[in-house]
């Protein structure tokens, strides 16, 4: 099992520690409610160093993506990044993943820890042919988020520059508490923040940092448990429950980061194929009322009692205070306000189609206009 360069903090913290994808990550620190509470009202400070981390750098680096994965690469500018997705040959997700452009010729790929040899045995054979040097910088970096609604004037309060000009899904290099960082506006929570790549021996020091930097700013250490249920609510799609290699972007909702257009992908005859024919399974949100949330493997049926499909992620939703599930269904996609119930323990609840995502975070108000 690996262990994070932080694993002495989260100890020293008494974070409740877990095995996922391979490494030991802190679950939660105390009450994961609160920690949950704390990302949507002011901020919490996540450790993702478990996330794969590859380094792609050469002329043809661009043009390898672009042949590699579903969404255009060698188009995008210096300093943005893209979801995309890992194909297998028939369509199958193998991942979705996060792509950075850091210069002309430099690219980093964020992937799923849990896949991390899977991705970097796939990547490394379909690069191969272009003049493109790849690096596996996974175990020489950690990963650290900062994620809510003041993760600006944490960052600030840390030392870091004007913020104003990083828009979401963009990263720059810059300097944190006396070294090189990259800092990426992203994240997996829904709501505005800020992921920070550092040199795994400076891990502890900007931790350390952000983590006093926020005191004044209510920012809280967060775990696993409430990033599953903040991902939930602003449906984002988690591998290994809506996203597997039996499902395809079609069916997973994903359409808008398959480029179609790009010439030859790895799974792009598949899709193309499976465009003219309506999806065999659909993933939708559901509503559901009382207390009683839906789990990962409970069956989704009709009205009428008959199996459609299952849940693939659960929860009693901390922000809205119902219970919320992501599945997947067969036949006819449901229409928003259709209803269906849920097998929880031998009694079908109701449930109702609902749009994605659950939650949205609040947008700044528009300044009042003056009056003369």
């Amino acid at each position: 099992m690996h262990i994070s360069p932080l694993d002495s903090v989260h100890r020293q913290r008494g974070a409740r520690l877990t095995e996922f994808g391979g490494w030991e990550l802190p679950l939660r620190y105390g009450s994961e409610l609160a920690e949950h509470e704390a990302v949507r009202q002011r901020a919490g400070l996540f450790d993702l160093s478990h996330m794969a981390k590859f380094d792609l750098v050469g002329p043809g680096a661009g043009a390898g993506l672009d042949r590699a994965l579903t969404a255009w690469h060698s188009t995008m500018e210096v300093g943005r990044a893209a979801y995309s997705l890992l194909l297998a040959n028939d369509g199958g997700v193998i991942d979705d993943l996060i792509v950075y452009r850091l210069a002309a010729e430099h690219y980093l790929v964020i992937a799923n820890a849990a896949n991390h040899g899977v991705d970097w045995a796939e990547l490394s054979a379909r690069l191969s042919p272009y003049q493109a040097a790849l690096t596996d910088l996974t175990f020489d970096n950690a990963l650290i988020a900062v994620q809510g609604p003041v993760a600006v004037a944490v960052m600030t309060a840390a030392g870091v520059g004007d913020l104003s000009g990083l828009r979401y899904y963009a990263a720059r290099p810059d300097q944190l508490a006396g070294g090189p960082v990259l800092i990426c506006r992203t994240g997996y929570t829904g709501e505005d923040g800020f992921e920070i790549m550092v040199p795994a021996a400076q891990a502890e020091t900007v931790w350390t940092l952000l983590e006093r930097a926020g005191q004044d700013l209510g920012l809280t250490l967060c775990g696993l448990a409430c990033r599953d249920t903040l991902r939930l609510e602003a449906g984002m799609p988690l591998y290994g429950h809506e996203l597997t290699r039996a499902t395809t972007p079609w069916e997973a909702g994903l359409k808008r980061y398959v480029a179609l257009d790009k010439d030859d992908f790895v799974g792009r005859t598949a899709l193309a194929d499976e465009a003219e024919q309506t999806p065999r399974s659909h993933l939708i949100g559901l509503r559901g009322s009382g207390r009683r949330a839906a789990r990962a493997g409970y069956r989704v049926c009709a009205a009428d009692g008959r199996p459609v499909g299952g849940v693939t992620s659960g929860a009693l939703s901390p922000t809205l205070g119902y219970p919320i599930a992501l599945a997947y269904v067969t036949g006819p996609k449901p229409a928003p306000g259709d209803q269906l119930t849920v097998d929880v323990r031998g009694e079908l609840l109701p449930v109702e189609v609902t749009p994605t995502p659950f939650y949205r975070r609040p947008r700044p108000a528009a300044p009042a206009s003056s009056q003369s």
